[in-house]
């Protein structure tokens, strides 16, 4: 080694600093890597992404600024580039040559696992199109981590991202959703957090759900309840700064039959008006307040006009 830290080829070594000591990292073949950074907590990155990360000759990341913190936290010192959504036109052919050159490139996003709600998949596509070995160093994820802490079913679930920000593209996009039969795991920004639960338990009825609220970070929040609650409990003021995943119970598996609705919706009726009647036979049955709502309008009316 020579004194200015070169080897005798006059490559200087890649290194990374893990635990109080400096690392080398060993070379990498030529190839897009895939690493997944941490969605918070800087301990939570393997010990292969901080290798492939030191060895790469380029990364490629959303924000170099949110990179540049995690790569200085590690003695990292390979060079950033940007690449998002709207610039990856330009700088994914820029990326493809780099490959072509044999050169190795790791593509980051600013938390998680890449290609999660970012362009990062048409890069991967191209790559392979052209022929370059595309390689995954897994790792954290908002979406597995949410659906761990949750207490909902995950044997199967739908990762749907962000939802429609106008609120009658978003009611309309959850009566699709409706009817999946799997746990559904949401994005969502803290100042429409309260727009879209009370959306969510209009569509979806009063179905489980469970808000995580920076995960993995030293202000972590999970709350769980019906979506009718946590509805109320964000529109009264629950706290919504920082980066926010919904997780929604599947549909019951058996839906209760008609009969038993209108019985209940009859019984409520009788007893109170037709919007806490709706709100109590949907948090009863599980069914969208709007179809126990359209419900309630026709036995309203069967009623009126039995009495003519």
């Amino acid at each position: 080694m020579r004194k200015d830290g070169k080897s005798a080829s006059g490559v200087r070594p890649h290194r990374y600093r893990f635990a109080g000591s400096d690392h080398e990292a060993p070379p990498l073949t030529a190839a897009l890597y895939l690493v997944a950074t941490p969605i918070g907590n800087l301990g939570d990155i393997s010990l292969r992404a901080l290798q492939t990360l030191a060895a790469a000759g380029l990364i490629a990341c959303e924000d170099t600024r949110v990179t540049r913190k995690l790569t200085e936290h590690y003695g990292i010192d390979t060079p950033l580039t940007p690449y998002h959504e709207h610039n990856a036109a330009e700088a994914r052919p820029k990326l493809l040559a780099r490959l072509g050159e044999g050169q190795s490139v790791a593509l980051v996003s600013d938390a998680g696992t890449p290609l999660i709600s970012d362009p990062g998949y048409r890069l991967v596509r191209a790559a392979q199109e052209t022929g370059h070995t595309v390689i995954a160093v897994p790792g954290a994820s908002a979406v597995l981590t949410a659906l761990a802490v949750a207490g909902l079913p995950t044997d199967r679930f739908f990762f749907e991202g962000f939802l429609p920000a106008k609120q009658t593209a978003r009611q309309k996009r959850i009566a699709e959703l409706a009817a999946i039969p799997a746990t559904l795991v949401l994005f969502e920004s803290g100042p429409r957090l309260a727009a879209t639960l009370a959306d969510l338990a209009e569509g979806l009825g009063a179905r489980a759900a469970t808000i995580c609220r920076e995960l993995t970070k030293l202000h972590e929040e999970v709350r769980r309840g019906p979506l009718d609650e946590l509805a109320r409990a964000y529109a009264d003021g629950g706290e919504t700064r920082g980066e926010i995943v919904i997780v929604v119970a599947p549909p019951s598996e058996q839906a209760p039959a008609a009969e038993d609705v209108d019985a209940l919706l009859r019984s409520a009726l009788a007893r109170v008006s037709v919007k806490d009647a709706v709100g109590e036979v949907a948090l009863a049955t599980g069914l969208p307040r709007r179809e126990v709502y359209q419900r309630a309008l026709a036995l309203a009316k069967e009623a009126a006009d039995g009495t003519r």
